[in-house]
Parts: C-alpha cells; structure tokens; sequence
C-alpha cells in the first residue's frame, strides 16, 4: 500500500504514524504531507527518514491511501483533489461527517456499508466514537429512546496549543492562550464554536453523528460539553433510555463481549474507567454501569477513551485497514 498521511507534522499525526507502526500497517510507500511550513522537515518512521512534502506533490504521487488529519477547510479544499486521482481518503475533519453521499464509520459498527465507491470516508468525531460503541449493541437488544451525555474533554482534543497553555499554567509562565480562560484548576462549559441554538458544535456532533452511525434518527440525543485540565482522553457520564426493560448484569455480559470495549466496573474494588488509565490505548473503556432509579428502563454509565487514538487515530487505521482486508482499494 502506497500511503499518505496529511497533517503528518500535527499532534493527531504523530499518533496516526505510531499506530501505523504498533499495527504493523502493510506500508510499501509513506507519504508525509503538511502545510507549506512544514515542507522540507525530516520525520522519522520505523528507523528511517522521511522528508515532508506539500499536497499537490502527494495528488501527484496518487497513494492508494490518503489519511487526513489537517483541519476541515483543508480537507474540503483537497479531498476531493486526492479522490480525483484515484486515492481513496480517510478524513478526520468534521468536513464530511454530514454529507449524506459519505460515509461516518466506526468499523466495530458500520464498515460493512464501505464500498469501492466511497473514495471520501468520514472519521467521526472522538467523544462520538467513544459513546456510540458502547451504544450500539444496547441499542440492538434494548432500544434506545434517549441520551443524555456529559463530557469531561482532554485539551488534547484542541491541540498543541492547549497542551502549551496548561503546561505555562503550571509554571506560572504568562502564554499564548488556546482558550478564553484558564484551563488549569478550571472546567471550561464550551467545546468549538456556539451555534445559533445555545449549543456548541462539539455538542451538535454528539446529537447528529450519533443518529447518523447507528442509522436511527429517532435516537433523542443531548449534549453538554466540558473542557477539563486533563491530558490522557475524554470521560463521558451517560444516562440512557430504552424503550425495553434490561438487567443490568446482562448489559455488563453485552458490553463484555462487545469488540474495542473493556469493561471496568467493580465498585467493591474502586474498579472504574480513568483517562490516566486510559491513555494510550486503543480501547474504549466503560463502567459505573447502574439503573437510573428515578426514570423506568433507564441506565447511567461512565465512558472514557483516549480522544487521541481510538477517538481519532486508531479509528482511522482501523478503517484503512478494513479497506485493505476487503480489496476496497
């Protein structure tokens, strides 16, 4: 496979790269592209060097594989330029998440729908990739009504510039500012951008990713989104409505057998889901599972990931990897 990693220089980049190493990605070509200030730097991978080039170098080079990890507007701006040169892309932007003619995959849920076709796949955003895993096989047994989530986001999840403001933070050294307000000993009520409803985008993308993954529109979902001074991934506090009754060690079995979800949930031993375990790791880890004892056929629960890997890197790979396994590319 002739593979191009777009926005190789950025900190999900970096991550897309180990993964491609620790899965042992069948690469016979790597392409590193990034912006025009990054053209000309040296990367490392697995032991040899690779000298970063710009897009229109690596449309030419036309890979079999391009995985985006570049921002929307220029995914929207390239994507289709790759896809025109017969490379199939993988973007991790929001750009394409809700474009009916594209596909938003979790390969655990919905790689079956990918086809020869689909040269433009859509990488969910990370704190929906995380809850709808745990989601979906419930969904199936139970049917579910109605979410209601709150996240405790990673400034992972905003990048280099987040990690940099906490870490001046801690020194007490006056910064540059990714957010509009301190974020260390501090919990920030806004995620992206506002939208005209009150909501942020980051809290709309739980509500219209969810419905488009699981393919059930009639699943109410509501979000609130929480940036916290935490760097190892997201944790969500979920409470969930079926339509059906359940029993709670029978939803702990479903979990249990669930591919990419580890169950971590004793409380007789302190056993639950925490980004510091989280970190690193390729699973999406769930626990606190307990009836909802002031609704019928409701559930709360506890869903952590890191918001780097399967929330965003692994995921990826994993699609790529689908495509390779079925001769899509």
């Amino acid at each position: 496979m002739k593979i191009a990693v777009v926005g190789a220089t950025g900190m999900v980049g970096e991550v897309m790269l180990q993964v491609l190493t620790e899965r042992n990605f069948p690469i016979t070509e790597l392409i590193l592209v990034a912006s025009e200030k990054s053209i000309g730097k040296e990367i490392e991978f697995k032991g040899k060097k690779y000298t970063v080039v710009g897009m229109q170098t690596a449309v030419d080079l036309k890979a079999d594989i391009a995985i985006f990890s570049a921002g929307g507007s220029t995914s929207l701006e390239w994507a289709p330029k790759f896809a025109a040169a017969g490379t199939t892309v993988i973007d991790n932007s929001s750009a394409w998440r809700m474009d009916p003619t594209k596909k938003l995959v979790v390969p655990e849920i919905n790689a079956s729908d990918l086809t020869k076709e689909d040269k433009i796949i859509a990488n969910p955003n990370c704190s929906t990739i995380q809850m709808v895993l745990v989601l979906n096989p419930l969904h199936k047994k139970y049917n579910i009504k109605r979410v209601v989530v709150s996240t405790y986001q990673s400034i992972t999840g905003t990048g280099v510039k987040a990690v940099q403001q906490l870490e001046n933070e801690y020194a007490g050294i006056q910064g540059e500012m990714a957010y509009k307000y301190p974020i260390h000993r501090n919990a920030i009520p806004q995620c992206d951008v506002f939208e005209e409803n009150g909501y942020t985008k980051e809290e709309m993308k739980l509500v219209r990713e969810t419905q488009k993954i699981m393919g059930d529109k009639s699943i109410a979902v509501t979000a609130t989104a929480v940036r916290v001074p935490i760097v190892g991934g997201h944790s969500e506090a979920v409470n969930i409505a079926f339509s059906n009754d359940f029993d709670v060690n029978e939803i702990r079995t479903i979990l249990h057998h669930t591919d990419g979800v580890v169950v971590q949930d004793n409380i007789d031993t302190f056993t639950y889901p925490m980004p510091i375990y989280a970190q690193g790791k390729d699973a999406v880890f769930v626990g606190r599972i307990r009836r909802d004892e002031s609704q019928p056929n409701s559930l709360n629960l506890w869903i952590v990931a890191d918001n780097l890997r399967k929330g965003a890197a692994t995921n990826t790979v994993q699609i790529a990897e689908y495509l390779v396994k079925n001769k899509l590319v």
